[in-house]
């Protein structure tokens, strides 16, 4: 565990208690897309499988479980919650997830470490998470004003895989034989799809104004 690890994983918890912060205190989930909460899910299920048959660690172990639990929380909200779920914009978040699940499970049987179902399995959750914020984009472009709380949601998440980017980089210098090619190319794309969401962010915290993305 180094610096850059812990910082990116509290960055991680931290945007998901943010978001959960939004749901729970506004009672509204606008401006939230279930499919990319859906998405992560996925990710999450399909990457902890290890915890039925793998222990690292107390930490490790406690952080797998947030991560799942919060993922089905806010999709419960979503869907389920007699307020919450009223505010969801249903007509809005129409991205096609499929487009997404369907080329990560294909890219995983093809190029993959090692070829087992957990292992592909965990390949598809990390091309899956590259990609999986793709349909909360779309959704805030549509929408256009962004409230702060989900803006700042999704900065911390981009923050979040900068910070893995920096972990990777310190363990390559650190670690003999450290090789992630995967994690590495899957994580550069993650974080070059928040780039232009990072300079509207940026640019309206510096105006004082409402975040607001371009068509």
């Amino acid at each position: 565990m180094n610096i850059f690890r812990l910082a990116g994983d509290m960055t991680h918890l931290l945007s998901i208690v943010t978001l959960l912060l939004k749901i729970h205190a506004t009672k509204s989930c606008a401006g939230v897309s279930l499919r990319t909460q859906e998405l992560y899910a996925l990710v999450f299920v399909t990457r902890y499988l290890d915890l039925f048959f793998s222990f690292i660690s107390v930490y490790n172990t406690c952080m797998k479980i947030i991560f799942i639990t919060s993922s089905f929380t806010i999709i419960w909200y979503v869907r389920r919650h007699k307020v919450v779920s009223q505010t969801y914009d249903k007509e809005q978040d129409t991205f096609r997830y499929l487009f997404l699940i369907g080329p990560s499970l294909l890219l995983a049987l093809i190029l993959n470490h090692e070829f087992t179902l957990t292992e592909i399995l965990w390949t598809f959750s990390i091309y899956l998470e590259a990609v999986a914020i793709l349909p909360q984009l779309v959704l805030l472009q549509r929408t256009k004003n962004v409230d702060t709380l989900t803006g700042n949601y999704v900065f911390l998440l981009g923050a979040y895989r900068g910070l893995y980017l920096l972990n990777w980089v310190y363990r390559y210098f650190t670690e003999p034989g450290y090789r992630q090619w995967i994690v590495w190319t899957s994580g550069i794309v993650q974080t070059a799809i928040y780039c232009d969401f990072f300079y509207y962010y940026i640019k309206s915290w510096r105006n004082n104004e409402r975040l607001s993305l371009p068509s």
